[in-house]
C-alpha cells in the first residue's frame, strides 16, 4: 500500500471541506470529546466529501462506529489498539494505521500486523501534552528498517522546511496539523505542502 506523502490530519468535517478540494488526498478525522450522534454526522459528511474529491479518510479511534458507516480506514492510538477488536476491524475490511512512540508500542502494533505505522513526535509539538521526547530524524531510519515495506508515517512538529528531513530517513508521509490548521492561511499552506510533496508522490 502506498500512502500520500502529504497526511492532514483535522478535528472537524468543516475543515475537511474547506481543505480537501485543493487536492489533499489523505487526511485524517480525529475528534475528541464529541456524542456519538455528533461523530457519525461528521463522518458521514467527511466520508462524502472525500468521495468526491479521490480523498482517502481516516477515522481517528472510533473503529466501531467506522465499521457501522462504512468506512474504510482506521488510525488507533495503543490505548484504543488495547480495547479494539481487530477480527471485527479486519472483517469489515477496514485497513488500520498505529501510533508508536517507543520499542514496546512498535512490538505491539507490529503485532497487530497494520497497513501503516505511525512515529512520533519526531520534533516538540505544541498540539498536546506529550509524556515522549521528540525523537529526532534518526530514529526514523531505525523504525524504517524495523517495519520493513510497511508504510511509515512521521508525525509530530512537522513543517515544510523539515519535510525533507524526514522523508530522507525513510518516512513515506508526513503528517500535519498544528502546520496548517493554526496557520494564518491555511489553504495556502496545503498548497505549499501539496508543492512541496510532489517529487514524493
Amino acid at each position: 500500500m502506498k500512502l500520500d506523502p502529504f497526511y492532514l490530519i483535522v478535528d472537524s468535517s468543516a475543515w475537511i471541506e474547506r481543505l480537501v478540494p485543493l487536492g489533499v488526498k489523505l487526511v485524517q478525522l480525529r475528534i475528541k470529546d464529541k456524542d456519538e450522534f455528533s461523530l457519525r454526522q461528521q463522518i458521514r459528511s467527511s466520508m462524502a466529501i472525500c468521495e468526491r474529491h479521490g480523498c482517502q479518510l481516516v477515522v481517528n479511534d472510533y473503529w466501531r462506529l467506522a465499521i457501522e458507516e462504512g468506512c474504510d480506514f482506521v488510525h488507533l492510538g495503543q490505548e484504543d489498539l488495547a480495547r479494539a477488536d481487530l477480527k471485527a476491524i479486519r472483517r469489515a475490511g477496514i485497513r488500520l494505521g498505529l501510533s508508536t512512540h517507543d520499542d514496546t508500542e512498535l512490538k505491539t502494533a507490529l503485532a497487530a500486523e497494520p497497513d501503516y505505522v505511525a512515529l512520533g513526535p519526531i520534533y516538540p509539538t505544541t498540539l498536546k501534552a506529550m509524556k515522549w521526547a521528540p525523537q529526532g530524524l534518526d530514529r526514523i531510519a531505525v523504525w524504517k528498517q524495523r517495519v520493513g515495506d510497511l508504510p511509515l508515517v512521521a508525525i509530530g512538529g512537522l513543517t515544510i522546511e523539515r519535510a525533507n528531513g524526514v522523508f530522507a530517513q525513510g518516512a513515506e508521509s508526513a503528517a500535519v496539523v498544528t502546520d496548517v490548521v493554526r496557520n494564518a492561511r491555511p489553504e495556502v499552506r496545503v498548497l505549499k505542502w501539496l508543492a512541496a510533496t510532489a517529487q514524493w508522490r
